[in-house]
């Protein structure tokens, strides 16, 4: 999609073309049409987060972090260094308190701070809720826009990592995006993770940036040391395809790419795959102009079904391209039970369930 900016590593293609333009460190990527040389780095997700609060803190006097264990680094390790670096007044430990972490972080926004909460576990979030919902998504609207608290920024690990169980897996970002004046975004990988994550922390709205944990050390990309932003409410058409729509964030991307593949084999099923990548506000354009193309719908994510995202991204396709629906839309998604332990892999959607989905879809 063109219209839909996108952020690619080209240096292995130059590489198999034979054409060494540049050092191995120096990358070509393309953004918004636009070309771009800049130095990279090999990057897990983790480290992708720790490069964007570095620049942050390198470039922003006045940025802050602060939460439980971020001063040694945090228990993913995404704040590791920035102590020792940054000193204790800008890299800072905060009691065992989710709603203390949040309204701390709201009051050094309004004071002029760039304010990064880290809330240890996504499933930890709701004890700050009130502020999250209440506070800093109606600071600016209950002023008349004379007092706001858009350097907020939230960030925390997200979604089943393969043992969490009931209170280290979960996928809440439905909870917010029933709440105007907040930017709820989900990265897929270590590039979009950076970019997006800037875009956050430069944003002039309160905004959660949840990060899926169990991609922390699994996905390594090239990414750019330097800072760069994609912008938001944006998704991106990762694949282009004629048949089914396949939408998604996060981990669940990387399902739905291999059943894209399997779909394409299998079936001869031309898949056209979307990372929405931010929740709130979400990008319509986009999705309503591939269903409106492929006629099919599949959505998939972790968290529950009843109430999930997904229901209001069928909801609206639904009302805007009910003429072009060749078949209901389907709808992947976690069971409505606690996330259970052993029965883990029973409970998430995997490639075989999307796989069985898109085969309905076709069949209709």
């Amino acid at each position: 999609d063109a219209s839909t900016p996108v952020l690619h590593g080209w240096d292995g293609v130059l590489r198999l073309a034979g054409i060494p333009l540049f050092p191995p460190n120096i990358t070509m990527f393309i953004m918004a049409k636009q070309f771009y040389f800049c130095p990279t780095t090999k990057m897990n997700l983790f480290q992708s987060v720790t490069s964007a609060l570095d620049n942050t803190l390198a470039s922003d006097p006045t940025a802050v972090i602060f939460g439980e264990d971020v001063a040694f680094g945090g228990v993913f390790r995404c704040t590791v260094g920035l102590r020792d670096k940054y000193g204790k007044d800008r890299v800072f430990n905060t009691p065992l308190c989710e709603q203390g972490i949040v309204g701390f972080g709201i009051g050094a926004a309004v004071a002029g701070a760039t304010a990064i909460a880290e809330i240890q576990f996504a499933d930890y979030i709701y004890p700050a809720f009130d502020q999250i919902v209440n506070e800093a998504a109606k600071y600016r609207y209950r002023s008349g826009n004379l007092f706001d608290c858009g350097n907020l920024t939230i960030r925390a690990p997200w979604g089943c990592v393969g043992h969490g169980s009931l209170y280290h897996s979960q996928s809440p970002e439905a909870f917010f995006a029933h709440c105007p004046g907040i930017k709820v975004v989900i990265p897929r990988g270590p590039v979009q993770c950076k970019g997006l994550l800037l875009s956050c922390i430069a944003d002039q709205n309160p905004c959660i940036f949840f990060e899926p944990k169990i991609l922390y050390r699994a996905a390594v990309e090239q990414v750019p040391t330097e800072a760069y932003t994609i912008p938001l409410s944006q998704a991106e058409v990762i694949q282009e395809g004629s048949d089914v729509t396949l939408v998604a964030w996060g981990t669940q991307i990387h399902v739905l790419r291999e059943v894209a593949n399997m779909a394409q084999e299998k079936l001869g099923v031309s898949c056209e795959l979307i990372d929405l990548q931010t929740i709130l506000p979400w990008d319509t354009e986009t999705i309503c102009k591939s269903v409106a193309k492929t006629g099919r719908l599949l959505i998939s994510h972790e968290a529950p079904i009843t109430g999930g995202f997904a229901a209001e991204i069928s909801s609206t396709v639904q009302e805007e391209c009910f003429l072009n629906l060749e078949a209901p839309i389907a709808r992947v998604c976690g069971y409505d039970t606690p996330f259970p332990h052993i029965f883990e892999p029973f409970y998430i959607p995997d490639k075989w369930k999307c796989f069985d989905a898109i085969k309905k879809l076709i069949s209709y």
